[in-house]
């Protein structure tokens, strides 16, 4: 239990910081468009900073085979997900929004700073398993989806900052080279801000919403229990079932990284795609900050099932 209560200490903190940012919006010192600064901050200098220092670590056989596991693991995660989303969305006949919210989680911005507060920054490494494999999907069968093209965005996907980082990071690991101690310091000292500014950026975001419109709707509840619950639960299941921890050494911690990914609440980037090539803006909006605000209980629940059961 003690990783589980970690980690609601964790997303209690940030949540806390989620409220300041909203505070700071319904008092008038920001607005809500102000975001968008913080947003391009995240995305274009403290997401590669933590990702490439993530990566400079000692290169051994067991980080290699860590990294080959976790990327297994999140490639069996994003299919899994995609099924269920198919299976639920005909039962439960859930709309384009709803199915989308089951299969994207928000780990880009939750992972990072949880895992380093669970586990230790030598583990950060292998959340970059999970941020590639979904970065891919979203630009492929996310964006399909929303336009209603079958173009695949490949220059999306190779320039993406954060997949240039990875690869920048890899290429450094595999080739053994380290940074100098004051340049690894400064970019996890920058990367350290990606928990609070992007909780921050999330409470600035609720500002604008009313209340109405995300507690109101009934329905939106049961999208929000499929991400939160249904699918993290499903997705333990078959850990348990194919004994995923114990393919390699450090396999339940590893495991526990790509499986903090994969119970996260709904994807942001969904939103902000769904706002340029679709029409569903609002309301995967609306069930981005409702599981935002309903994972603060579940996620602690799902993880402390997971140290149960694995």
């Amino acid at each position: 239990m003690e990783i589980s209560l970690i980690l609601a200490e964790e997303i209690t903190k940030l949540f806390i910081i989620m409220a300041m940012g909203w505070a700071l919006v319904r008092a008038r010192v920001l607005k809500t468009e102000d975001s968008r600064v913080i947003s391009a901050i995240i995305v274009y200098l403290v997401a590669p900073c933590i990702i490439i220092s993530s990566f400079q670590i000692e290169h051994s056989r067991q980080v290699v085979s860590g990294l080959l596991f976790s990327f297994a693991a999140a490639l069996f995660a994003h299919a899994l997900f995609l099924l269920l989303a198919a299976v639920f969305g005909r039962a439960l006949r859930l709309d384009t929004a709803e199915k989308l919210t089951v299969v994207y989680t928000n780990a880009g911005i939750l992972v990072l700073p949880l895992v380093q507060a669970m586990l230790g920054g030598e583990y950060l490494v292998y959340s970059c398993a999970f941020i590639v494999v979904q970065l891919i999907l979203l630009w492929t069968h996310c964006r399909c989806v929303l336009s209603g093209s079958a173009g695949i965005g490949w220059r999306k996907i190779l320039f993406n900052l954060n997949v240039i980082s990875i690869f920048i990071g890899g290429a450094m690991f595999l080739l053994g080279v380290r940074l100098p101690e004051i340049v690894d310091g400064t970019l996890k000292m920058t990367g350290s801000m990606i928990g609070p500014l992007g909780m921050l950026l999330a409470g600035m975001v609720i500002a604008d919403v009313p209340a109405r419109r995300i507690f109101g709707d009934r329905r939106r509840y049961l999208a929000s229990a499929l991400r939160l619950v249904a699918a993290p639960v499903i997705l333990l299941i078959a850990f348990k079932i194919c004994g995923a921890a114990q393919m390699i050494p450090d396999g339940k911690n590893i495991l526990l990284v790509v499986y903090l990914a994969g119970v996260t609440p709904a994807c942001a980037t969904v939103t902000s795609m769904a706002q340029l090539y679709g029409d569903i803006g609002d309301r995967t909006g609306v069930l981005y900050v409702l599981t935002t605000l309903l994972s603060i209980v579940t996620m602690p629940l799902v993880i402390a099932l997971y140290e149960t059961v694995i």
